[in-house]
């Protein structure tokens, strides 16, 4: 019975309102990267679901997403509460979002433990990343300790931010021992350049930041009390109307826009001297183009990735990407090298493979066309 009670004070907050314009044509506004499907059969938010499932019940997951979104997250998870399905009347960045999310929690249990994860990650070892996930809840229960998910570099990525990780911990007194090694964070540095990248790779001494939080109601909102004033009387006024959602929506509406803008990352996790990083040894990767979905793809033997119908003549490391629903045609290639090729129904892309970031910027463009901007 004491393990269904644990996991009935265990939460786990999801979110979901980025607009994953990298992803353009495929993603748009209303049907974001998070909410459509890329790998597999199921949406990056139904298999985030469907990964914390067997940690935390379904009925203690709540998503933070926002206006224009919100109508698809709820047809997509038809299963969960639609008071849990939360839509911010404003982006903010990840700390009003946190914020929000444990005011909510800290309404409904004060004495609860929550994860904070994004909606769009790709976590193919699902098992071990249940095991890391439920011991950094046991821990974060045990004390008034910060956990994040830190994940063991397999490249001089220079895309991530880095957790500079000290001595291995102990196992805490009267607890069990954990089948995941905790360090102590001594800090988080930014996105390196390339050599320091590998220096932080061959050191062993770091983690990416995955963005993966775990802390109790309590040790959240004494982090937002002394490192951000603002955001903490935020959270108690939200607190007292968050078991009325209709209350909390009027009073968001109110608020949110005068809401500071700032990243979870700066606001709390670079001053809070109780972090804790969980290694997470498993598989992981933060989608955030085309070209890093090519890892997730099987190439022929040239090193094209395709999805769809593709027949090609001297083609080579090219990913294809066929999202039509009617009217599919085979798709030829002459010649071309190293490019993106995406088509839907109403819209084609066609880029190098090296100027994948600036397809945020072309989602600018057409929303600035007026013919254009249905397309966004």
């Amino acid at each position: 019975m004491k393990k269904k009670t644990e996991t009935n004070d265990r939460y786990v907050i999801i979110m979901a309102g980025g607009k994953g314009e990298r992803f353009w044509p495929v993603s748009r506004e209303k049907t974001p990267k998070q909410l459509i499907t890329l790998l597999g059969k199921s949406s990056f938010l139904q298999q985030t679901v469907n990964r914390v499932m067997p940690v935390v019940p379904l009925k203690n997951i709540l998503i933070i997403t926002n206006s224009v979104q919100a109508p698809e997250v709820r047809k997509q998870l038809p299963k969960l509460p639609k008071e849990n399905v939360i839509a911010e009347p404003c982006g903010r960045d990840t700390c009003a979002a946190v914020t929000l999310g444990a005011a909510i929690v800290g309404a409904r249990s004060t004495t609860a433990v929550m994860a904070v994860l994004a909606a769009d990650h790709v976590i193919p070892e699902e098992k071990k990343f249940q095991q890391v996930l439920a011991d950094a809840f046991d821990l974060a229960t045990r004390g008034r300790v910060i956990v994040t998910i830190g994940i063991k570099p397999t490249e001089p990525a220079t895309g991530y931010g880095y957790i500079q990780v000290g001595e291995p911990l102990p196992t805490p007194e009267g607890g069990k021992r954990y089948k995941t090694t905790f360090f102590k964070a001594e800090r988080f540095v930014e996105k390196p350049n390339y050599d320091k990248a590998v220096e932080y790779l061959n050191s062993g001494h770091y983690r990416w930041n995955a963005g993966m939080f775990v802390w109790s109601f309590v040790t959240v909102t004494e982090g937002l009390q002394k490192h951000q004033p603002e955001m903490y009387e935020a959270c108690q006024r939200w607190f007292k109307v968050a078991n009325n959602p209709a209350k909390l929506n009027k009073v968001l509406a109110k608020e949110y826009p005068g809401i500071k803008k700032i990243s979870i990352d700066f606001a709390l996790m670079e001053h809070a001297q109780n972090v804790v990083a969980a290694d997470g040894a498993f598989e992981w990767d933060d989608l955030g183009s085309w070209t890093a979905l090519a890892r997730h793809l099987k190439q022929d033997a040239e090193g094209n990735c395709a999805v769809g119908d593709f027949i090609h003549v001297d083609a080579a490391r090219n990913i294809i990407f066929d999202a039509r629903t009617k009217n599919r045609t085979p798709i030829a290639v002459v010649g071309l090298r190293d490019s993106i090729l995406v088509q839907t129904d109403d819209a084609t892309l066609l880029a190098h493979k090296s100027q994948a970031q600036k397809i945020k910027e072309m989602v600018v463009k057409l929303a600035s066309i007026k013919e254009y901007k249905k397309l966004v």
